[in-house]
């Protein structure tokens, strides 16, 4: 993904640099409520407020997401 000079890295889910794996970044010159940004394998964006975020971080530790661990059956 080509990256704006206004974003700063702040993960990516496998660990190697430029594979093409989902990042995670906070756009310091986005309005707030646009303020962190996940781009998917595709190049898609998620745009969010750092608020938004950590309630998605709180779920997750909280259990609410752990049913996504297990094969999904469609």
């Amino acid at each position: 993904m080509q990256r704006a000079e206004s974003f700063q890295h702040i993960a990516e889910s496998c660990g190697h640099d430029a594979c093409g794996c989902p990042e995670m970044f906070v756009d310091h010159n986005a309005p707030p409520e646009r303020r962190i940004v996940i781009v998917d394998d595709y190049g898609q964006r998620i745009q969010m407020s750092a608020a938004r975020f950590r309630g998605i971080v709180e779920a997750a530790k909280n259990g609410a997401l752990d049913y996504l661990q297990e094969p999904l059956s469609a």
